[in-house]
């Protein structure tokens, strides 16, 4: 499919899917769904008073923070149990259990832990990106072609230099897979946790919202927290084609 094809389909999706919007939310009234007209007004109203701008940049500190962590451990954890085998049988099993636990059911431990202010927001944003990070790192390492490695080693680059020029390079594609879905993670969790823990921020403005039955201003957040996720993954797209360009020109 033509580049100019594919972009005319996603606007005419995007028209189609407004359009919908508007109908139903006349057909039900704002009190039960806000017509995309009136959330137009309302999410220029919170913008021009500043409280959504405000909002969201408080909320994006805790989600960077549980995000950046999460990626400092979940690469280096990645790469050394992917790559030995003895670790793997030895961790795995417990990765796997701690893995089918839903984050959120680790809410009343986080609150016992670190409270219910910045750091449980942060710990909730770790454990739902850690693990979507760090699967796709183990993928990575564990699909690279062994002949790269044979090859390597054949020209006595070991050590350090073999993650250095090899391991990493090669299963650089799954592990800016794993950054894009963990950043979208990370964008679900900063929400969750303002609304599991005190609430602040969106979360609080989302709450008031939802007391006084105002469709309107909690469809402006929601549209706001979505377009901010959007960003985020295209902007981790856009410095995957900078860092590994190749990956990209292959797939061409």
């Amino acid at each position: 499919m033509s580049r100019g094809r594919a972009w005319a389909l996603r606007l005419t999706g995007i028209a189609v899917f407004l359009l919908l919007w508007e109908v139903v939310g006349r057909i039900f009234g704002e009190a039960l769904f806000a017509p995309r007209s009136a959330v137009r007004g309302r999410r220029a109203a919170m913008i021009g008073a500043g409280s959504l701008p405000m909002a969201l940049a408080g909320a994006v500190q805790h989600m960077l923070v549980g995000y950046l962590l999460a990626v400092l451990v979940a690469i280096p954890v990645g790469i050394v149990v992917g790559r030995n085998a003895a670790v793997a049988t030895a961790v795995e099993p417990i990765l796997n259990a701690v893995y089918a636990i839903p984050p959120v059911a680790l809410v009343p431990f986080f609150v016992i832990w670190f409270g219910l202010y910045f750091e449980a927001r942060v710990a909730l944003v770790f454990a739902m990106c850690f693990f979507e990070i760090l699967i796709n790192v183990l993928q990575g390492v564990r699909n690279i072609d062994r002949g790269l490695l044979d090859a390597a080693r054949a020209l006595e680059v070991t050590g350090l230099a073999l993650y250095r020029k090899v391991v990493i390079p090669a299963a650089s594609p799954f592990i800016f897979t794993g950054l894009r879905v963990g950043i979208g993670r990370a964008v679900n969790a900063m929400i969750t946790a303002e609304l599991f823990f005190s609430a602040v921020n969106l979360g609080q403005m989302l709450k008031n919202s939802s007391n006084a039955f105002d469709t309107a201003s909690a469809f402006a957040i929601i549209l706001a927290i979505s377009l901010f996720g959007l960003a985020c993954q295209e902007g981790m797209r856009f410095t995957e084609r900078l860092v590994i360009p190749w990956h990209h020109g292959s797939e061409a």
